[in-house]
């Protein structure tokens, strides 16, 4: 839809252009800039792996008014003041309230100014969701932001700081840290748990000298090693992510950076597409890919990890009242006129749910037997769903299950002839043993596994390397997994272990969020249809898989 979206634009307005990911803003900055070769020069990218000096420049010219165009991610979305922008727009739902409205608040950024958001849909039913967010914004559904909850991680890391400089005292700074929202009800045994792992290395550490790196002299905690204090300040930092390798010239000038795991798999000769520029890739030395130039055109773009967003609490409530708006009014505003041949269709040829509805539908094909829910509560959730329903459908009869997701519904495809609807009752919506049933029905140790890699490298228990010699990302995993399963073993209430867990529950499925579309899915009415084919809503789901 690039020459939609150009064809809408004016060239002399100051516009940002807003996607989700890198990868896709790396995508639409290509396609723009095929539709408008003649204005290259008046159109950026920005996203958050690009140079920084690069990055300023862009944010410069923005401000200067050289600049028109900016395809550009959350990067510029927070903490910017671009006085110039007229006019903003999403590419996609942004999957959220309050992001929409902190990324419509970037335009006419000034007293009295008046915001313009454009949406740019990339399927049919984010209509439903661009609804949604009209008339959540007007109810002020706007999201509150939850913190941490007692993330031993940073505490280790944040007295460790404390011990490289004067040192403290333990009493004075528990106090301290119990002023703060995130650790107001950390316990004392807690603290004294943290203040033995950094001072003797925990139960499992205590035989290494390099985990002893707190000691105590008359009641205060310092460093006393020089090596300790250099390794930490190269170490410090909270936020973790796949290691990142450096892009640049054979010149050595910079270029940004892109995920090891992308830059693993490229050969010599290989042409990719970067921060707005044909790069052929030339060889990998120190965690650093050096490039050239080139001419010849590719679609290889870079990807990275942490693409995906769900749609949030607020959102999805606003996105089951469109439904039920569709079904009962005649008068619909645009976005909702616009879909309504789609769920006609889907009202037509199976059903529609209304708000106390649920619907479950299934077929059959040359791939197995697929069960279809629509919850419309976002895909975390349903990911969550999906595996505690395959998990519990298992019990009864054993199979096994593929688990694919979206925001508005889940499938589980199992082998022909699978007996869902016999073996379907209502302990599926039981939650006295929700957590033990999700930890059961899924890998929840690898999942562990992994979260724990970025703990560990916030605590501190992996050197991510010297800056000439930096770790690959292969190096970390095996270091901090060899950690993790000693502490599995061995002291299987490692707070950091219970932390990984925990986070794995929250964060990435959301289990707080399924308990409460549990509680209110038992309490509607079931909705079972079975269809010769995928028919609109199914398809969606069938697409995505």
């Amino acid at each position: 839809m690039f020459e939609e979206l150009v064809a809408a634009l004016d060239i002399q307005k100051s516009t940002l252009i807003f996607t989700n990911t890198r990868f896709q803003s790396e995508r639409w900055y290509q396609a723009i800039l095929f539709a408008m070769p003649d204005h290259a020069d008046k159109i950026a990218l920005h996203h958050g792996s690009i140079e920084v000096k690069q990055r300023e420049a862009i944010e410069a010219g923005l401000k200067a008014g050289e600049i028109k165009w900016v395809v550009c991610t959350s990067s510029l979305d927070l903490g910017v003041d671009f006085q110039p922008v007229e006019r903003v727009v999403q590419i996609g739902s942004a999957k959220n309230l309050a992001r929409l409205l902190q990324r419509a608040g970037r335009s006419a950024h000034i007293p009295q100014g008046t915001s313009e958001v454009f949406f740019l849909p990339t399927n049919a039913l984010e209509l439903l969701e661009i609804s949604a967010f009209r008339n959540g914004l007007e109810a002020g559904a706007i999201e509150s932001r939850h913190p941490l909850n007692k993330p031993h991680d940073v505490l280790v890391q944040h007295l460790i700081t404390l011990s490289c400089g004067d040192g403290f005292a333990p009493e004075e700074t528990l106090n301290e840290i119990r002023k703060t929202v995130s650790y107001s009800d950390v316990t004392d045994q807690e603290f004294d748990w943290i203040l033995e792992f950094i001072t003797q290395g925990g139960k499992c550490l205590n035989a290494y000298p390099r985990y002893k790196k707190v000691i105590e002299t008359n009641g205060i905690y310092k460093v006393a090693d020089q090596q300790i204090i250099r390794m930490h300040r190269m170490n410090i930092g909270t936020i973790t992510s796949n290691q990142a390798v450096q892009i640049r010239y054979l010149n050595q000038s910079m270029i940004g950076t892109v995920e090891e795991s992308f830059a693993s798999k490229l050969q010599s000769g290989d042409v990719f597409f970067f921060a707005g520029k044909q790069l052929e890739f030339f060889m990998i030395k120190d965690m650093v890919v050096y490039v050239k130039a080139a001419r010849q055109k590719s679609t290889v773009t870079p990807t990275w990890a942490g693409g995906n967003l769900a749609i949030s609490d607020s959102l999805s409530t606003h996105l089951r009242n469109e439904i039920e708006t569709t079904k009962n009014h005649s008068r619909l505003n645009r976005e909702l006129n616009c879909i309504r041949p789609i769920l006609s269709a889907q009202e037509r040829i199976s059903h529609l749910p209304a708000l106390n509805e649920l619907l479950i539908e299934s077929c059959k094909t040359r791939e197995g037997q697929h069960l279809y829910v629509f919850p419309f509560e976002g895909r975390f959730v349903h990911e969550g769903l999906g595996f505690l329903w395959g998990y519990r459908f298992a019990r009864q009869k054993t199979a096994t299950f593929t688990i694919s997701v979206n925001d508005y519904g889940l499938e589980i495809l199992a082998p022909k002839d699978y007996p869902f609807k016999e073996l379907f009752s209502e302990q599926f919506f039981d939650l006295e043993l929700l957590y033990d049933d999700i930890k059961a029905s899924l890998n929840i140790s690898e999942l562990t596994g992994r979260k724990f890699r970025g703990i560990a490298q916030v605590a501190g228990l992996v050197f991510k390397g010297y800056p000439s010699a930096k770790k690959t990302s292969s190096q970390l995993q095996i270091s901090s997994s060899l950690i993790y399963e000693v502490f599995s073993k061995y002291e299987p209430d490692n707070l950091l272990l219970k932390q990984a867990e925990q986070e794995v529950l929250a964060d990435q499925l959301e289990v707080h969020r399924l308990s409460k579309t549990l509680d209110r899915l038992r309490q509607l009415t079931i909705i079972g249809n079975k269809l010769d084919a995928p028919h609109p809503l199914p398809f969606h789901s069938w697409l995505n898989a």
